[in-house]
């Protein structure tokens, strides 16, 4: 006996192949078309285009724009022969298809199938449009008769796609891949395709997390159709129908605060671009975890990656778990402002080495100190006398630093801080004094990057951006290239960590006085990695040592981001010297002198700085002259002795060739004067 409602569906096919087609014709300017985008969610990717994290629409739904071109063909050859043969060649409505179902319902006495287009399914859900009465079928099948008439079959397949229901608040494939496979759908297996295929018929009651029973007997279903259509063989659909159904993902999530704050302000289905390497995040991200596990509950970390040639950043972990509301995981910690310790001290010795003041071979003082009622310590409260300013570095003594800012000049430090582009924080209005060397200044671990970087590629300052590029723009020097590289020569020697391999790392570690922050900064010859390691509230936490916390972290990072590059050479000009073959100026640090006025201060009479000086060939000299200081005096060209130590006032050079070239003089006193200059040779 043939049921009511098989009854009403055989009427309503009849009537649907007689009569709609007239219906259609007259009526479809009266049919109102859904808008033509769909909303989507955001989605932040990385240099690769791999999703870094999506977010949801605004009803809290997964559902991410289809692109056919990166959705697996043989899917989409099942989905075809499984829901609409003739999908190419229908006008939306398939007549042929209708009178099908309604024939199985006159022999079975109910509904075997539907004659459900993909286009009548995109007009169902598009249109919002209930089809269990004979009205919303008659609208759902003018509505398709619509959108085929405005749109391409291809774009109508990706819409499709891109709205079809997945099982919860999943929607469309894209999302639905990601969520069931963990992948996206560009290539899928025959099972992984199949299912796909069978979840939007009931994305309920096939779901394969509540009902894995059901989701693989669908599968099966479409596998049979697709061995029919000679898609796959008969061998393939038995391995296919053999796998495991799958159980539900978490959509990537992998620089969640960095991709929450490009996200903000863009609209809905934005695809924001970004810098990340993707699978080196995802690597670093797994480092912080593991580490802060093993170095307590409070305690966060944060790890950024900067490309040197540039400066992209390959990776960003603000936090070690964006989840973990003890650790604060919400803060981005790349960019609070926090105190560095002693992880500014390689810029404070790459200023003195510029300015002539001293040279790794330098001889300076370790002993107890007063800077106007300021007396710094060592973190160990022991002096070590006299010692090489490397050795001073590398072992991060205080005093000597403070001896050496002195000479600089805080404010000297704090722009060139500025010119590497950070953007340090001072504790009042008050001029910067000795203790922002120790740390008394905030900046953030971007900032410590991007001082770090500038001195790794020769003084220059490095543009760090995680977006497109910034327009180009000449480099802006912080130090000259001798005395960076003076620097990350130093700092490649420095004590290692234990259980790490040291290689040629040029580091330098950091701890916050409380030790509320553990730092470690460096670089190789290609990237440079900066640790943070601390509680983000700002609470201390004794025995928290950069040495200790934040450089083993360094290291692995660097182990994990892949083949390591070795540091540049010497830039030419830079030659290996002791104590003794120094200049004697340089052989012992003195610091500031006192001098009655402004004219006991050497001053190089001649070139002026900035100027251009023309010379005839490249056998001619230039006379260097000098104002003021005490002789004997001595000149260096770009950091290299020109000649010893001399008494008088004028000096004669040969310049190697064109360009601009840095020239320093130091008096008897340790004063010194600094000029640079472009020589031009005529022939």
């Amino acid at each position: 006996m043939v049921s009511r409602s098989a009854i009403a569906a055989i009427g309503l096919a009849c009537f649907a192949v007689a009569a709609v087609p007239a219906a259609l014709r007259t009526g479809m300017t009266r049919v109102d078309l859904p808008p033509p985008s769909i909303e989507t969610g955001t989605v932040v990717v990385g240099k690769d285009g791999a999703i870094l994290r999506a977010f949801p629409v605004a009803d809290g739904r997964w559902r991410l724009k289809a692109d056919l071109d990166r959705i697996d063909g043989r899917f989409q050859q099942m989905l075809i022969a499984y829901e609409d043969r003739r999908f190419f060649s229908h006008d939306g409505v398939d007549g042929r298809a209708v009178l099908r179902a309604a024939g199985q319902v006159l022999a079975n006495g109910r509904v075997v199938s539907g004659a459900s287009t993909l286009t009548m399914q995109l007009a169902r859900l598009e249109g919002s449009i209930d089809t269990r009465g004979p009205s919303g079928k008659l609208r759902q099948m003018a509505l398709a008769r619509a959108i085929e008439a405005e749109a391409g079959k291809r774009e109508i397949l990706g819409r499709y796609l891109t709205l079809a229901p997945y099982g919860g608040n999943i929607e469309g494939v894209r999302a639905a891949s990601l969520a069931w496979f963990g992948k996206e759908p560009v290539r899928l297996s025959a099972a992984e395709a199949a299912l796909l295929v069978a979840l939007p018929q009931s994305p309920e009651a096939r779901r394969p997390d509540r009902d894995p029973a059901a989701a693989k007997a669908a599968r099966g279903r479409v596998l049979e159709r697709a061995v029919e259509a000679g898609l796959i063989s008969s061998a393939e659909a038995r391995v296919a129908n053999a796998e495991p159904i799958p159980q539900r993902h978490d959509l990537p999530l992998h620089a969640v605060l960095l991709a929450a704050r490009l996200a903000t302000g863009k609209p809905a289905g934005a695809v924001v671009p970004t810098t990340i390497d993707s699978a080196l995040q995802a690597r670093l991200e797994t480092l912080a975890k593991e580490a802060v596990a093993r170095l307590g509950r409070d305690i966060s970390a944060a790890i950024l990656v900067a490309d040197l040639k540039t400066g992209e950043i390959s990776a960003s972990v603000g936090t070690a778990d964006p989840f973990d509301r003890r650790r604060d995981g919400y803060v981005d910690m790349t960019g609070r402002p926090r105190s560095p310790g002693s992880a500014l001290k390689p810029l404070i010795y790459a200023l003195g080495f510029d300015a002539g003041l001293a040279h790794p071979e330098t001889l300076i003082e370790d002993r107890p100190a007063s800077f106007a009622g300021y007396r710094p310590e060592n973190f160990d409260h022991q002096f070590r006398g006299t010692v090489r300013v490397r050795e001073a570095l590398q072992l991060s003594l205080n005093v000597p630093a403070v001896k050496m800012l002195e000479a600089v000049g805080p404010s000297r430090l704090v722009a060139a801080m500025r010119r590497a582009g950070a953007a340090p924080q001072l504790s009042d209005l008050s001029p910067p004094g000795l203790a922002v060397g120790l740390g008394g200044i905030g900046i953030t671990l971007r900032d410590l990057v991007a001082i770090h970087a500038a001195l790794a590629t020769g003084g220059r300052k490095v543009q760090l951006h995680e977006q497109a590029a910034p327009a180009f723009a000449p480099s802006e020097e912080i130090v000259s290239s001798r005395a960076a590289w003076q620097v990350m020569d130093v700092l490649a020697g420095a004590p290692t960590p234990g259980n790490v391999r040291g290689g040629r790392i040029a580091f330098k570690t950091g701890t916050s006085y409380g030790y509320r922050d553990a730092w470690a900064v460096g670089a190789d010859g290609a990237h440079v990695i900066g640790v943070w390691v601390g509680r983000p509230d700002g609470a201390p936490m004794p025995g928290l040592i950069g040495l200790d916390a934040a450089a083993p972290i360094l290291f692995d990072a660097f182990e994990r981001l892949g083949r390591r590059v070795p540091l540049p050479d010497a830039p030419a000009g830079v030659r290996e010297m002791t104590t003794a073959s120094l200049p004697p100026a340089l052989r012992r640090f003195g610091g500031p002198r006192a001098r009655k006025d402004a004219a006991d201060s050497p001053v190089i009479a001649y070139p002026p700085a900035g100027a251009r000086v023309e010379i005839g060939s490249r056998l001619d000299a230039l006379a260097l002259k000098v104002r003021g200081g005490q002789a004997p005096f001595v000149w260096l060209a770009d950091g290299v002795p020109i000649a010893a130590a001399d008494l008088e006032r004028q000096r004669l050079f040969v310049p190697p060739g064109d360009g601009f070239v840095t020239l320093t003089v130091i008096d008897a006193a340790g004063a010194s004067a600094r000029a640079s200059v472009f020589i031009d040779h005529t022939r």
